[in-house]
């Protein structure tokens, strides 16, 4: 990789910054796949050690997570992943309409090899699925999305999208029940793949739609029971007979 400065010179990045993209990469991943789950503390000397690369290193992938909005950082306290709110949730869902939909209705120009990704991933969700491996269903269904949006053919869209659902990674952990959350999609997954690849990109949008809908208010619903339930309780007024203390 070169990076072209002024005219007919060209600089490598400086290897530490090629480390620290790689370390960045590498958490990412860890949170995609539901295995860094929000309020994780993300200790530098742990992470330095693990990686084999300086913390210095460390903390400039921490600070490339943490402006992507999967990291939050506090000082004398530490980094941890991000508790998303109800306001991110609706930013993500607004993001998945705008893209999703735009790369459906244009998937006419799709490769085989696009299409083919599509299929892969409704294929690993059924496997996991079988296996009640609900962790990897969840990341099957991401990846179908992921699959989705790259029917567009862009490289820049693709990387842009891959942390909009390793946001939507952390929303999904406010849900009670993995299983019966991550169960209902496979087979709407499946039918929204079956559009597709019949060419049904109508079909398929407005599937999209109430896909999304559902989910978005899904989401909505547990993130707000999860906040309730975190909220001290008001203590109830002294019965007669009490002492007012």
């Amino acid at each position: 990789m070169m990076q072209n400065i002024g005219v007919g010179v060209a600089l490598a990045p400086p290897i530490e910054a090629l480390t620290a993209d790689r370390v960045a990469v590498a958490l990412r991943a860890e949170i995609l796949h539901g295995r860094l789950l929000p309020g994780t503390r993300l200790k530098d000397a742990q992470l330095a050690a693990q990686f084999q690369v300086s913390r210095n290193t460390l903390r400039d992938a921490i600070r490339q997570l943490t402006s992507d909005g999967l990291v939050t950082t506090q000082l004398h306290i530490g980094s941890a992943v991000r508790n998303l709110t109800e306001d991110d949730a609706r930013d993500i869902y607004a993001v998945r309409r705008t893209l999703e939909t735009a790369a459906i209705l244009g998937s006419s120009r799709a490769t085989r090899e696009q299409l083919t990704s599509i299929s892969r991933a409704v294929s690993l969700a059924s496997d996991a699925n079988h296996n009640s491996r609900w962790r990897d269903v969840g990341t099957a269904s991401l990846e179908f999305h992921q699959a989705l949006v790259g029917l567009c053919g862009s490289p820049r869209l693709d990387a842009f999208f891959a942390n909009i659902l390793a946001q939507l990674r952390l929303v999904f952990s406010v849900m009670p029940d993995e299983s019966g959350f991550q169960g209902e999609w496979i087979e709407r997954d499946a039918q929204l793949a079956s559009l597709i690849l019949a060419g049904r990109r109508a079909d398929a949008a407005a599937e999209l739609d109430r896909y999304l809908e559902t989910s978005e208010a899904l989401i909505i619903d547990a993130i707000r029971a999860s906040r309730a339930e975190s909220l001290p309780r008001r203590a109830s007024a002294p019965t007669e007979g009490q002492i007012k203390l």
